[in-house]
């Protein structure tokens, strides 16, 4: 049996009704997104870069086969790319291409 807090009035008290947040839910806007995902991939660039891999083929290798150990962890990069769903990271990778490779 479960018990419920009622006040004077009657009504069920604070205590027993569900809080409303006093938060607004903020949707990051399509450029904050490809903003977000293009840091994480030139600070993961940057970490294979400079522990001497071939940073274009590495990320090749996890987009395709989705094996974070074609990332190192030095600097945290392969933490970081795993924050990314695969097909986010290609989406901003080709319309990155299509709109400003061709320039």
């Amino acid at each position: 049996m479960a018990l419920t807090n009622v006040n004077n009035n009657g009504n069920v008290a604070d205590s027993a009704q569900p809080k409303k947040s006093q938060n607004t839910i903020v949707v990051p806007s399509k450029d904050d997104k490809k903003a977000y995902v293009r840091k994480i991939l030139d600070d993961v660039y940057s970490a294979l870069s400079i522990k001497g891999y071939d940073p274009v083929n590495q990320i090749v290798g996890y987009i395709m086969s989705g094996d974070p150990t074609y990332i190192t962890s030095y600097n945290s990069a392969r933490s970081l790319i795993c924050k990314l769903e695969r097909d986010e990271l290609l989406s901003v990778i080709v319309d990155y291409y299509l709109t400003k490779g061709n320039q």
